[in-house]
């Protein structure tokens, strides 16, 4: 039975980062998914900004960095809009299947082992350490590791198996639906362009983000106890745009979203939970991409510090609770905040927020820096009273 220092399961792209990460520490890690081709099904808006590429030490590339962008532009529910402008290119939509691949090379250069078509039958531990069942290609083998790291999505089957409760709260979940399309019309294909209104989608938006002059993703995220589904309130805002309805669908996608619930315990012995499985995603707009690659990043270096002490134990393996909160986690916690007071708002109150506030105000409150904005929010108050009890009863939760 073949031995592994390190098993990461789910190859996405905090599984492909933590991988790559090990390897470069000279950890002996092996990646399985149990997909058959790294990156498909995308299930993501595929965008991803500056910040991160930074954060993560990335550098764009054509092959995967497909459209740049320079802003965004918000639409009320009557149709303001309001833009946010930047002087140099902000983020990129990626054409994330290609992405992944990149990410795969990256981790197999670096001396990861990565196997697909691999589904993890079962897990158990045994003796201090995991050893695992894996269906490869119709052949079954077992395999052990010290340490597990599991990046396998929203509804982790490897953290249950070892005994973690990652079940969501309902009302923290979204439901996504995408699709991709080609020969559309819309304005500004360098803003990312995002569509409010309780009608238009209750308890979240509509997106266009731009892969080129006339293709794009163009989606929905809404509350998952909405009576209606995702693509209903989607296809609904397609036939509303002349510019969307003539187009084509050329790839259709869809998938649960974590924007709450973040896990105050994300280990146990032999286990580290890293991405979707831990509820790392950005309680305002869904996004969990570059968070997910931060997270695995420490990850990795916790793991890599623990197999050099062969100390796996909950107790060492605690301190990504810790670090990650403060690295990440404490910001997402006042974001959240943030989702809570937008998630109240009628669409009367979402158009006194256009008529009030500018692209810069608006970006701040979504960053959940709303206590010390008092200033800008005084005109708002004023306008709809109605806001500020919503504020102040989000800010309480």
């Amino acid at each position: 039975m073949e031995h592994y220092d390190v098993i990461v399961i789910g190859c996405g792209p905090a599984g492909l980062r933590a991988a790559k990460v090990l390897a470069e520490k000279d950890v002996k890690v092996l990646a399985l998914d149990k997909k058959q081709e790294i990156g498909v099904p995308v299930r993501c808006g595929e965008g991803l900004g500056m910040g991160w590429f930074k954060r993560l030490n990335l550098k764009s590339d054509a092959s995967w960095a497909v459209q740049p962008i320079n802003g965004a532009t918000l639409w009320s529910p009557a149709g303001k809009k309001i833009e946010i402008k930047f002087d140099k290119t902000s983020g990129y939509v990626l054409e994330r299947r290609m992405f992944e691949k990149f990410l795969a090379r990256e981790a197999a250069l670096a001396g990861a082992k990565i196997k697909v078509k691999s589904h993890v039958i079962s897990t158990e531990r045994k003796n201090g350490k995991v050893e695992l069942e894996v269906n490869n290609l119709g052949e079954k083998y077992r395999v052990t590791a010290d340490l597990i790291i599991a990046a396998d999505g929203v509804d982790s089957l490897t953290a249950k198996r070892l005994g973690l409760n990652t079940v969501n709260k309902l009302a923290d979940i979204d439901s996504g639906f995408q699709y991709e399309m080609a020969g559309i019309d819309f304005v500004d294909p360098e803003h990312i362009h995002l569509f409010f209104g309780n009608d238009t989608a209750p308890r979240g938006y509509c997106w266009i983000f731009p892969k080129g002059d006339h293709e794009a993703n163009v989606g929905i995220g809404i509350g998952s106890y909405c009576e209606k589904t995702a693509k209903y309130y989607l296809d609904k805002f397609i036939e509303s745009q002349s510019g969307l309805a003539k187009g084509s669908i050329i790839h259709v996608n869809s998938g649960a979203i974590p924007v709450g619930g973040f896990m105050v315990d994300m280990v146990l012995d032999n286990l580290i939970v890293v991405g979707d499985a831990a509820h790392q995603v950005d309680p305002i707009h869904g996004g969990g991409m570059g968070i997910a690659m931060e997270a695995s990043t420490l990850a990795a270096e916790i793991a890599a510090e623990a197999v050099k002490k062969k100390d796996y134990s909950k107790e060492f393996l605690s301190q990504y609770n810790s670090r990650w909160y403060e690295k990440r986690g404490n910001q997402l916690k006042k974001r959240l905040k943030a989702r809570y007071f937008m998630e109240q708002l009628n669409d009367g109150e979402f158009e006194a927020i256009a008529d009030s506030l500018t692209g810069d105000q608006i970006l701040a409150l979504g960053n959940g820096e709303v206590t010390d904005k008092a200033k800008f929010m005084g005109k708002l108050l004023l306008k709809k009273p109605s806001i500020g009890k919503k504020l102040m009863g989000s800010l309480n939760k």
